[in-house]
This record gives structure tokens, sequence and C-alpha cells, in this order.
């Protein structure tokens, strides 16, 4: 198996509002396993509507999306969804927790979905991953009495949950300020140098983004610089 998780080629999207209207053009690269690579440009220069097409999310789009070497095209939607919960892993700019559950809860409903191992089982992986976070201590409380900073790392332990192959993150650090945002930027730097995970982050931080090991800059829907 190549180390390559995710490869786009040439992948166009159009809009019809109510004209047809070109968002991306053309857009090919290849992030290999361990990567850490950051997706850059100005508002509207269709980042956001990448990641969705790249998460399996939208299908509506012309080119070829391969996860693992295997073509998401014509797959359906159960097909998708499987990969979406084996293979990818979900941080955006809003932490998207359920305040009516615990941290510890919060953390493990991704796996509770997948179903592929028992209860006890996936508690036991839930505290692991909050260990390697700093923030076991937190497991048993609600969700909505964390701090923001807090709540971001309860969501990137939520992402590691089943053991993606890529963590996919829209503005991660967004809501937060330097400090917190730096916080979240050393988690993914030591996921990526102590566990070899792989992560994509669609960013509008450039101080960020310059310390990833690469960047991919868009501009009017094309890719100028990878």
């Amino acid at each position: 198996m190549s180390d390559r998780i995710l490869e786009a080629r040439k992948i166009s999207k159009y809009f019809y509002d109510p004209v047809r209207i070109q968002v991306l053009r053309n857009i090919s690269f290849t992030v290999e396993k361990g990567e850490f690579v950051s997706v850059i440009g100005k508002s509207g220069c269709g980042k956001s509507t990448l990641l969705y097409i790249l998460s399996t999310m939208d299908t509506d789009f012309e080119g070829d999306l391969l996860i693992d070497e295997v073509s998401m095209i014509n797959k359906n939607e159960q097909q998708l969804a499987a990969v979406r919960n084996e293979k990818i892993g979900f941080v955006f700019q809003f932490h998207y927790l359920l305040h009516e559950f615990s941290v510890l809860k919060n953390v493990m409903l991704p796996a509770l979905k997948y179903n592929k191992y028992t209860e006890k089982d996936i508690e036991n992986r839930a505290l692991e991953k909050l260990q390697m976070l700093g923030i076991e201590h937190l497991a048993n409380k609600q969700s909505y009495k964390i701090s923001g900073g807090e709540k971001q790392r309860v969501a990137i332990a939520r992402a590691l949950i089943n053991d993606p192959h890529i963590i996919m993150c829209d503005e991660p650090t967004g809501n937060l300020d330097k400090k917190n945002s730096t916080v979240v930027f050393d988690i993914f730097r030591r996921l990526t140098k102590e566990f070899n995970q792989t992560l994509l982050v669609v960013t509008h931080d450039n101080s960020f983004a310059a310390a990833t090991d690469r960047i991919i800059e868009m501009e009017d829907g094309h890719i100028i610089r990878q």
C-alpha cells in the first residue's frame, strides 16, 4: 500500500445561483501519510468548498477524488459515510460539542456510531485520547462547563477516536485567542511527529500555515502554490 492518503485529480466545481459560476478549477494535489498540510487563500477563493469535496460531503464535482488510492466517484451515500467514519476525522472552527453530554461521551460518539468496538473499549479509547491531549481530568464534566480552548481540544480528541487516516480541519483556530491557537498547533504538530497522523488544515492564519510542512495556496478557485 502506498503512503498516499489523499489525491485530488483535476477537481472542478460549479455553483448555479442562478447562473453557472465556476468556483474550483482543475485542482490537483496529493497528501502523503504523516504530512501536515495547510490550505490558505482569501475569503471566497474556494478553500472550504474544496474541503467539503475532499471530505466526501459534496459529490457534485468534476474530476476524481482518491482516499487511500480508492476513487470516491460512484460510491453511494452509505459507502461514503463508511469512508468518513473509518478514514476521516473532522475539526471545525466551532467545536459542535453536544451540551447535554459529558466531555467523555462527546468524544465517544463517532466510535459509537461506527460500532466497531464495544462501548467499554470505546470509553477506554476516548480516555486515552483525552489523556494524549492533557485533558483527561475533564472527562466527566459537562461539555458546556469548559473553556473554548478546552472545547477545541475535546473536538480534536473526538476527531481521533476512530484512528482516522486523515484529519481535515476547517479554520480550527479561527475562534481561539493566540495562546489557545498555539496550543492547538502544538497538538497537531505532535500528532504528526509522534503518531504519524496526517492533517489537512484550511486556515486564514498565515503564521499557523507557515509552520506546517507544506502550504497549498488558492486564488479564485486555482491552486497558485503548493
